[in-house]
């Protein structure tokens, strides 16, 4: 184990001095091991990454969509350069680099009664009614600090289901009613009949923090500016404003 781990040190560090050659040499090249959250993934990953290839020919890009714990973990043995996932960390010898803020919004079933309400509060979805990602999700864990909803029975709900996508959540709400929680960037083609279905607190705006995350030692620094660069050249400057609300952390 431990000529294993050397073994990756020296290789790291063979990494690291190519690395900064090409930095010096103004060259945009190498391999760029990307790690991004479920939550994440199907939202933003299309947004960005065709063109990002197309600018920056020469990266070979690979991208595994994980949870935020087997990111870290990835992170931790250098088994990926960076990670797309939401922060803070609060995480020893990672670096963090926020990137934009998104709204966590109610998504309801159309007969649902939050649809009549003027105003929604925070207490408003501290209900059974909800539905959740399965644990490992950090997005699960940011509502249940959002409305402190740490019950462990789905009483008024018709069957006790945890999803693995926003997508499957949203798509049982539409036949079997309930409500859950999205990212902004989940409204994004969206059809009009379930736009109508989100909704905005009044009480708060809660935001999730969007970041990149990589170890302190990593050496493709320029890799990484021009990734951080070329996703908030797509994100809405909105979005990149974190007083907008409230970030809502979940660790």
């Amino acid at each position: 184990t431990r000529i294993i781990e050397q073994s990756r040190i020296v290789l790291k560090q063979s990494d690291e001095i190519n690395n900064i050659v090409l930095d010096h040499k103004n060259q945009v090249s190498g391999l760029l091991r990307i790690g991004i959250i479920p939550t994440l993934a199907p939202y933003l990953l299309p947004v960005f990454i065709g063109k990002y290839k197309r600018k920056y020919p020469n990266i070979f890009i690979k991208v595994v969509e994980q949870t935020t714990e087997n990111i870290l973990h990835l992170l931790h043995k250098d088994l990926i350069d960076v990670g797309i996932l939401v922060t803070p960390l609060n995480e020893d010898k990672i670096n963090e680099k926020p990137i934009f803020y998104e709204e966590m919004m109610i998504y309801a079933h159309a007969g649902h009664k939050l649809h009549k309400q003027p105003k929604i509060t925070v207490k408003d979805i501290a209900t059974h009614e909800i539905w959740l990602l399965s644990d490992g999700h950090c997005f699960r864990d940011q509502v249940i600090n959002l409305c402190s909803f740490l019950g462990t029975t789905d009483s008024q709900l018709p069957f006790h289901f945890e999803a693995g996508s926003l997508e499957t959540l949203m798509n049982i709400i539409d036949r079997e009613g309930g409500i859950t929680l999205i990212p902004e960037l989940a409204k994004d083609g969206m059809s009009p009949t379930r736009l109508t279905n989100v909704k905005s607190f009044t009480d708060i705006k809660p935001l999730r923090e969007v970041s990149l995350a990589y170890s302190r030692h990593f050496a493709k620094h320029k890799l990484i500016n021009l990734l951080w660069r070329e996703i908030r050249e797509v994100i809405p400057s909105t979005l990149q404003d974190e007083k907008r609300g409230t970030i809502v952390e979940w660790r």
